[in-house]
């Protein structure tokens, strides 16, 4: 057994015989590490030998609306538009500089057919438009996923969802399983609620459901941020409207590699910061969402993102310079330069992040995954990678993979 697993304690299930004169099933083992952080699961073999299941990441896929709209379009439309001209001074400056300012976006893509439509700020129109793209988006990327993981739609067990920009019931799973073709015995479960940090608690609620003995499972993220507009005269509500852009990403996870490239998940944890909740949230507002975005943000996550990091590697028994590859929330220009500061980055270490920010905009909890694909794409060196992302709550979210 490996050497970080000294100082843990095991607590054994009583094995169930499965049928008379039969040896009993492998009975399964939950290792609680003594930090209460981090659970393992395993099953020992019919020799009484612990074996450590594995999860690992093994098909990617992301998806976009179609349409994409750089930050001067949006610029020149906004200008022309009538609910400009109702901004009081104040907020038009703050409009311009963020649209055409070097704020580390370029372009956006939008469930709009049209720019204009932007406008159009009512519960029922905001609600329809998650009805329409959230489960499309869903669909596109978990089916890219499974073509790159080799998995057919009938092998997945189980499906989870987070969102946080719409709402419906019976809720994604239910509207993504039947647009894939999986099995009327599969395991729905849709995750509300946690902002931009949403992947890694999808991916760690997966690792359980891995160990409990479902094979495949389908983690899926998906934001229709232009499902969420709102505008007033707040700056934390301009510049989200200037920052966030849709889309969804999707993992598969199992127990066995695939033969592609190994990327195996060792294992993640999570910071909750609930005397920060007010710094970063939706509140309800007239019947829509309104975002509550503070400055005090990007000092937040960082300061969050680092103790997480450091936690973490202690625990794990990992020197900070082994991580080789990066994978961050691209939650926004100052964002990066925040967690470049405070865990000594370099700029190559969050070109991918950057990356997905300048082509897509802040996408929520998706984006994590975007950087993850385009750091799978360009073939950076395996090894340790720290996957992180954070959000509402305040919360922070982590994980270490292995990469060959």
């Amino acid at each position: 057994m490996r050497e970080w697993f000294r100082g843990i304690l095991f607590q054994e299930r009583q094995t169930v015989p499965t049928g008379e004169g039969l040896a009993p099933e492998p009975a399964p083992i939950h290792v609680f590490h003594l930090f209460g952080v981090r659970d393992f699961h395993n099953w020992r073999d019919g020799t009484g030998q612990i074996i450590l299941k594995h999860m690992f990441i093994v098909g990617i896929g992301t998806a976009t609306p179609p349409r994409r709209y750089s930050q001067k379009e949006c610029w020149t439309t906004l200008k022309a538009s009538p609910r400009f001209r109702e901004f009081p001074h104040r907020s038009q400056a703050i409009l311009k500089k963020v649209l055409t300012g070097d704020n580390g976006i370029e372009t956006r893509y939008l469930a709009l057919e049209d720019l204009n439509q932007a406008f159009e700020i009512t519960p029922d129109v905001l609600h329809a438009r998650f009805r329409e793209h959230a489960p499309r988006l869903a669909a596109a990327a978990a089916e890219r996923a499974l073509a790159a993981a080799r998995v057919r739609p009938e092998e997945i067990d189980a499906i989870l969802i987070s969102t946080c920009t719409g709402y419906l019931c019976p809720g994604l799973t239910s509207y993504v399983s039947e647009r894939l073709g999986l099995r009327p015995d599969v395991l729905g479960l849709d995750l509300v609620g946690q902002g931009c940090g949403a992947a890694i608690p999808n991916l760690l609620t997966a690792e359980s459901l891995v160990a409990a003995g479902r094979g495949q499972v389908l983690s899926i993220c998906v934001e229709v941020c232009s499902a969420a507009f709102y505008l007033d005269d707040d700056a934390g509500v301009l510049i989200s409207a200037c920052l966030f852009g849709d889309g969804a990403g999707a993992a598969v996870l199992s127990a066995e590699a695939n033969g592609g490239r190994r990327v195996e998940w060792k294992g993640g944890g999570s910071r909750l910061k609930p005397d920060a909740r007010d710094t970063l949230r939706f509140e309800q507002k007239n019947g829509l969402l309104r975002n509550i975005l503070t400055p005090e943000v990007p000092a937040l996550a960082a300061e969050q993102a680092g103790m997480l990091l450091d936690e973490t590697l202690l625990r794990n028994r990992v020197a900070r310079s082994e991580i080789n590859g990066w994978i961050l929330h691209p939650g926004g220009r100052d964002v990066l330069l925040a967690l470049r500061e405070r865990i000594r980055l370099s700029g190559a270490d969050v070109r991918w992040s950057e990356t997905v920010l300048r082509e897509h905009g802040n996408m929520s909890s998706p984006s994590v995954l975007f950087v993850l694909e385009a750091a799978l794409a360009e073939r950076a060196p395996g090894g340790w990678w720290w996957m992180s992302a954070f959000g509402a709550g305040f919360s922070c979210h982590g994980a270490l993979l292995a990469v060959e």
